[in-house]
C-alpha cells in the first residue's frame, strides 16, 4: 500500500518551483548579456525569451490532458530530465558557432520543463490539500517569485566577483538534483478528478462553460501583466536605473510575502476581490514605473507587486474552487494560457521595442550600427537615449491590459457575489 507524504511532496514540489523561477530571475538577469556576447538584437532576445513562454504552455497543456492517465509522477521526472538537458545546453552556448540555435533549443526545453513542473505539481498540491486549496497554492507559487529573488541576486553577486552567467546559469544545477532524487522516491496520490470518480466527459463539458472561458481570457492580461513585465524589467528600465535587476528582485521579494500570508488574505477579502484589488494595484504600479525615475521607482515596484502576488495562484484557486469538475485540465489549461498569451506579447513587444529605438535614432545608419556602436561615441549615447524613451513606452502601452482587468474583476465580484448570495438563499 502507498505511503503518501503530503508534507514531503509539497516540499519537493516547492523545490522543482524555485528551478522555474531561477530559470526566469536567471535569464532575465543575463538577457542584455548574452545579446552583446551573441550579438542578438530585441527581436531575437523576444523569441528565445518567448519561447521559454510557448515551451511552457505546449508542456502544461498536454500535461493536463495526460496526467490522470500517467500519473504526476511520470511527469516530474520528465520535468527533471528536461531542466537537466536545458541547463547543461546553455551553458555549452559558447561551443557553438552560433549562439541563437542552443540559445533558443536549450530555453525550449527549460520552459517544458517549466509547464510540466506546474502540469504535475498545481494538482498535486490540490489533491494533498483538498480543504486549504488557494491558500496552499499561494503559498507554493511563493517559490515562484522566491526563486526570482534569489535568482536575480545570485547574478548581481556573481557579476561582482567576476563569475560569467555560465556559472550563473549552471547554479540551478543543484537545486534540479534535489527534486529529482525526492520524486523519484516518494509516493504519489491520484488526481482529485480521479479519486472524484468525476468522468471524462463532465470534465471537458466544465472547461467549456462560460465561467471557465470568462477566465481562462482574464489568465492572458494577469499572466503578461506579470510575467511579461518582469522578464523584460531589466531591459525596460535599463537606461531609466542602473538597478533594473535590483528592481525585479524588490517586486519578488513582495510577492513572497504576500503569498506567505495568504490565507488571512483570501479568506478575509474573497478570492474575487484579491483579483479586483490585484489589477487595480498593477495598473497604479505599472503607470508610476512608466512615468517616473529614481528612488519613486522603488515605490513604483513595491505598488506593482502587491498588485501581481495574488495573480497566478487566486486564478488557479478560484477555478479549482468554483469549477472542480476541471480537475487538473483545468488548471493547466489556465497556466497554459498564461504562457501562451506571454509568448505571443513578448515575440510583438521584441518587434516594438526595436521600431520605437530606431524612430528615436538619427538618421545616418542602421539599428545595428548604432547597437553595436563603441562606448563614449556619439553613436552609442544615440542608441542609450533611445533606449530610455523606448523602455517606458512599451510599459505604458503593457498598462492597458490590468486598466481592462480592473473592470472584468469588478464584474466577476459582483457576480460571484450574487450568485453566493442566491445559494444562501436556497440553502
Amino acid at each position: 500500500m502507498k505511503q503518501i507524504q503530503p508534507r514531503s511532496l509539497f516540499i519537493a514540489s516547492c523545490l522543482a518551483l524555485l528551478v522555474t523561477s531561477l530559470s526566469f530571475g536567471i535569464r532575465a538577469g543575463i538577457l542584455g548579456t548574452l545579446g552583446k556576447e551573441f550579438h542578438l538584437d530585441g527581436q531575437e532576445l523576444a523569441i528565445i525569451t518567448g519561447t521559454a513562454f510557448w515551451g511552457f504552455p505546449l508542456a502544461v497543456i498536454i500535461g493536463g490532458f495526460i496526467v490522470d492517465a500517467i500519473g504526476m509522477k511520470n511527469l516530474l521526472v520528465a520535468a527533471f530530465v528536461l531542466h537537466l538537458l536545458g541547463i547543461i545546453l546553455t551553458v555549452s552556448t559558447p561551443y557553438f558557432s552560433s549562439g541563437f540555435w542552443p540559445l533558443f533549443i536549450s530555453t525550449l526545453f527549460i520552459g517544458m520543463a517549466n509547464g510540466t513542473v506546474e502540469a504535475a505539481c498545481n494538482p498535486l498540491v490540490a489533491t494533498i490539500f483538498p480543504e486549504n486549496k488557494t491558500t496552499k497554492l499561494n503559498h507554493f507559487h511563493l517559490w515562484f517569485p522566491g526563486g526570482i529573488v534569489i535568482g536575480t541576486l545570485l547574478v548581481t553577486l556573481f557579476n561582482q566577483i567576476g563569475l560569467n552567467w555560465q556559472w550563473q546559469v549552471a547554479s540551478m544545477i543543484i537545486p534540479t538534483l534535489i527534486y529529482g532524487y525526492l520524486f523519484l522516491r516518494l509516493d504519489f496520490p491520484v488526481t482529485e478528478r480521479v479519486a472524484a470518480g468525476v468522468s471524462n466527459s463532465q470534465m471537458y463539458r466544465s472547461v467549456a462553460s462560460p465561467l471557465f472561458i470568462f477566465m481562462l481570457i482574464c489568465m492572458f492580461g494577469t499572466a503578461i501583466t506579470e510575467l511579461f513585465t518582469n522578464q523584460w524589467i531589466e531591459i525596460l528600465l535599463k537606461n531609466v536605473t542602473e538597478h533594473g535587476i535590483l528592481i525585479l528582485a524588490l517586486t519578488a521579494g513582495v510577492q513572497v510575502f504576500g503569498r506567505a500570508v495568504a490565507g488571512p488574505v483570501v479568506h478575509k477579502i474573497s478570492p474575487t476581490g484579491v483579483l479586483l484589488v490585484s489589477a487595480i494595484l498593477s495598473a497604479i504600479g505599472l503607470f508610476l514605473m512608466g512615468s517616473v525615475s529614481g528612488y519613486m521607482l522603488i515605490v513604483a515596484a513595491v505598488i506593482f507587486g502587491m498588485g501581481i502576488t495574488y495573480f497566478w495562484p487566486t486564478m488557479l484557486g478560484f477555478v479549482s474552487e468554483n469549477i472542480p469538475e476541471s480537475g487538473a485540465l483545468g488548471m493547466n489549461l489556465m497556466g497554459g494560457a498564461g504562457m501562451f498569451a506571454v509568448s505571443i506579447y513578448t515575440y510583438f513587444m521584441g518587434g516594438f521595442y526595436d521600431n520605437i529605438i530606431s524612430k528615436n535614432l538619427p538618421a545616418g545608419g542602421t539599428l545595428d550600427t548604432f547597437r553595436s556602436a563603441a562606448a563614449g561615441t556619439p553613436e552609442a549615447a544615440a542608441f542609450t537615449q533611445a533606449q530610455a524613451v523606448a523602455g517606458p513606452e512599451i510599459i505604458n502601452v503593457t498598462l492597458i491590459i490590468p486598466v481592462i482587468l480592473v473592470v472584468a474583476f469588478g464584474a466577476l465580484f459582483f457576480y460571484m457575489k450574487g450568485k453566493n448570495k442566491q445559494t444562501l438563499q436556497t440553502a
